[in-house]
């Protein structure tokens, strides 16, 4: 008997999760449902069952998706929006039934989503004696006066800075403070939008009293790495994969036993189930941390060249199944290129006179 799972607002990518579940090594059948707000979602093209979700949040969007379950049957709930919300809202998806691929811990998925948190969490762990990862220097602001001396004690021997909001996704909000970008010779050589000058920043900051928590911190130049991890339902890692982004859109599956090792302690730590995502940068030869993920990442679909399906593995331990030792295949250098995808397609068709 097939399973339904539901994926509610995600990632485009996530298309390439639901076809690794659809086509999984034990021949599982599922039903996959996919919502999002856009009737124009391509991952709907990847979807059995697909609809338009409300474009809300919070408690309104929890009762939503309990209702949805309901409404659908739903076995399996994987979700990306307000999962820390559903994280600590679990016995409500266990009365009716429904197994969430989330990290059960709600106090430990409120570290993870603010940044600034699990700095401060690394470092009291450090204190104690364990140290697991380095950290960039930091200072949080929430307004203008605050952001001017955080630049003023961060910048000292020419360190370059950057600003990124405390809770956030991705690159969203994410600036190179450079005091270039404001110059003709930086508008006519570079299409970038990721840099900014200071002066440009203060005086945006300036038009309000306060603003939502900003981290101000060193930037980091050398290689980023993403580690896409699977975990037992104990939190027990069962493999790590680092991605190395390189130059573009060039991705590269290393065997790095610095990063492997990251993993590792993360894991023993904080005993994060199923699936979670460390994200790394280089400096000066010494990976900092940038962000942990606690779900699927965005780029989990490269590291699954690895031969291992990731996505799949980790439904199969929310449904309390085994998996085998893992060995993943190393050493592969991968890209991609855009790709049309029809949404629909009217049946007209020109004539031809003869």
């Amino acid at each position: 008997m097939a399973l339904n799972i539901w994926f509610n607002r995600w990632f485009s990518t996530v298309s390439h999760y639901m076809d690794m579940i659809r086509h999984n090594p034990d021949r599982l059948e599922f039903v996959i449902y996919g919502t999002h707000p856009n009737p124009d979602t391509v991952y709907f093209k990847n979807c059995d069952v697909y609809g338009t979700e409300p474009d809300i949040d919070g408690e309104e969007y929890l009762q939503f998706c309990i209702d949805y379950c309901m409404q659908n049957r739903i076995d399996i709930f994987v979700p990306r929006k307000e999962n820390v919300l559903i994280s600590n809202n679990l016995d409500k998806f266990e009365q009716i039934g429904v197994k969430v691929l989330v990290c059960p811990k709600g106090d430990l998925m409120s570290i993870m989503d603010n940044k600034a948190a699990m700095y401060r969490s690394l470092k009291t762990i450090e204190q104690d004696g364990n140290f697991i990862v380095d950290i960039p220097s930091y200072r949080i602001v929430n307004d203008a006066d605050s952001f001017k001396k955080a630049y003023e004690e961060l910048s000292i021997n020419n360190t370059k800075l950057c600003i990124k909001p405390v809770v956030g996704e991705g690159a969203c909000g994410f600036r190179i403070i450079d005091n270039i970008s404001d110059t003709i010779p930086y508008l006519f050589s570079t299409a970038s939008s990721q840099k900014i000058s200071f002066e440009t920043v203060y005086k945006v900051l300036q038009t309000q009293e306060n603003f939502p928590d900003l981290m101000v911190l060193e930037y980091l130049d050398g290689y980023e790495y993403s580690i896409d991890c699977l975990a037992g339902a104990d939190g027990t890692l069962l493999v790590a994969i680092p991605r190395k982004k390189g130059n573009g859109r060039i991705r590269e599956l290393e065997y790095n036993e610095e990063l492997l090792e990251i993993a590792k302690k993360m894991a023993e730590q904080y005993k994060i189930p199923y699936i979670f995502n460390i994200q790394v940068k280089y400096k000066d030869g010494i990976p900092k941390l940038l962000e942990i993920n606690p779900r699927m990442s965005g780029g989990l679909h490269i590291s699954c060249l690895a031969d291992i399906n990731i996505p799949y593995y980790a439904i199969k331990l929310l449904l309390g199944g085994k998996v085998e030792t893992l060995y993943p295949k190393y050493g592969v250098k991968a890209t991609h290129i855009e790709q049309p995808v029809i949404l629909s397609a009217s049946m007209e068709y020109s004539v031809v006179l003869v």
